[in-house]
């Protein structure tokens, strides 16, 4: 029996992938040889392409819930089913798929009504998860702070209150298993009311949280240190570059969703200014709305950052598509308005010619290796142009030599252009940002 990371056995999932809509004409003839052909292609059809990466993609969430891959079936439906999604005759089909390779669970990639997983469940040898459900559990693996788990039980039990109903077969399983991980799973075979009086608990216990890294925030705010957050699609790179940055030796991961929990650490610009660094939760096609909701109070650092770092994947296929993915919840946050850098990541993973390819289509993007350090200081010399938030100024200081506290303070946050001695006076021109510049103001010296 395969085990995974956590070293129990992993669950067997039966995969179930439904696109909905049209058929694609141009891929009726031949699609199957082009689906093989995939790996030594590289113009594939632009629709193919997409659906392979979304498959992928899938197996990936699947993967990072700790389950091993039993079987997989796809659908294509010019509509979904309103009682099934899949439809009585692929119902079957999917039955059997799954009594056949023993499968735990059936995972569906798209959102389940509380109809359509209860009639699945009802028809199927084996528990029902949907997309949703699924990345709720991989929240549920990761979250190591109180903070964390009580927003992954909030978005967990809001998402399953309205699916209580007919949900014997998978709330009776206390083992635990995908879809029912969680601090919340005890919960969820009690009552509605019982529920709907732990929700109340919950909102009230994240505002006390959101109100305390509201008093945080403010007291950095009072010492003007601006913050700069990095945001992108999940497993685009952000805590490998947070780390090239920061050295600060957080869980870099190629399993989705590995930072749950926001880390902050101080960093040098160039111009020897001083900013926190943020690194966030990743975001993902069709980020369930509740998460948006729950996580509220940790994406606070990302409302409340004067320049958004989004980190891509410029390995990626979909990179466009993700860039577009994260736009969307950006948007949601409200923080589409702000400065924001675009940083293509993993170049060390492309060849040359589609690093040159890259590098004519990116515009202002700047093209960096995080595992391999290259490019971080043009990354760094970008930053400190777009922070407007205490503005880099050039004076000039005729400090004594006597004042060693003043010249240390200088050298260690400013630039130093120039520097003369003079009897007892120390004549500088200084480059640096205007909160330290203002503490010795009474040293500035006209320019002769």
């Amino acid at each position: 029996m395969p085990v995974n990371a956590t070293g129990t056995t992993a669950e067997r999932a039966l995969l179930v992938t439904v696109v909905i809509g049209p058929p694609r004409k141009a891929l009726t003839r031949g699609a199957a040889q082009a689906r093989d052909a995939a790996a030594s292609t590289p113009t594939l059809h632009p629709a193919l392409r997409d659906e392979d990466s979304h498959l992928a993609e899938f197996r990936e969430l699947v993967i990072s819930a700790g389950a091993s891959i039993a079987a997989e079936v796809e659908q294509h439906r010019p509509k979904a089913d309103p009682a099934t999604l899949v439809g009585s005759g692929k119902v079957e089909e999917i039955s059997a798929v799954a009594a056949s390779t023993q499968a735990d669970v059936a995972i569906v990639d798209h959102d389940l009504s509380p109809t359509q997983l209860r009639n699945l469940e009802n028809a199927l040898p084996c528990r029902v998860i949907d997309r949703t459900q699924l990345i709720l559990d991989i929240f549920a693996r990761h979250a190591r702070t109180r903070e964390g788990q009580l927003q992954v039980e909030l978005a967990q039990l809001e998402y399953m209150l309205p699916r209580l109903t007919g949900r014997g077969k998978a709330m009776s399983q206390l083992g635990g298993g995908i879809g029912t991980r969680g601090p919340g799973e005890t919960q969820l075979e009690t009552d509605r009311r019982r529920i709907q009086r732990r929700v109340l608990q919950l909102r009230r216990e994240l505002e006390a949280v959101r109100r305390i890294r509201t008093q945080q925030r403010q007291r950095r705010e009072s010492v003007p240190v601006p913050t700069v957050a990095l945001v992108g699609y999940t497993n685009a790179g952000k805590s490998t570059l947070f780390n090239a940055i920061t050295r600060a030796g957080v869980l870099e991961s190629a399993r989705m969703f590995a930072t749950l929990d926001p880390k902050l650490s101080a960093i040098q610009l160039p111009s020897r200014r001083k900013v926190l660094l943020s690194d966030t939760v990743g975001f993902i096609r069709d980020l369930p709305h509740t998460l948006v909701t729950s996580f509220r109070a940790t994406l606070e650092e990302v409302r409340k950052a004067e320049v958004l770092v989004h980190v891509r994947d410029a390995s990626s296929p979909m990179r466009d598509e993700h860039k577009a993915e994260v736009e969307k919840v950006l948007g949601e946050l409200d923080v589409l308005n702000k400065p924001r850098l675009e940083v293509l990541n993993k170049v060390d993973l492309l060849s040359e010619e589609e690093c040159a390819a890259l590098a004519a289509g990116a515009g202002e993007a700047i093209a960096i290796s995080a595992i391999q350090h290259t490019g971080l200081e043009t990354l760094m010399e970008r930053l400190d142009e777009e922070l407007v938030q205490d503005p880099i100024l050039e004076q000039r200081f005729q400090i004594p030599q006597s004042e060693g506290d003043v010249l240390a303070a200088l050298e260690a946050g400013a630039v130093i252009r120039e520097r003369e001695y003079e009897g007892n006076l120390v004549r500088m021109i200084v480059t640096g940002p205007a909160s330290l510049l203002g503490r010795y103001r009474r040293f500035r010296h006209a320019a002769r």
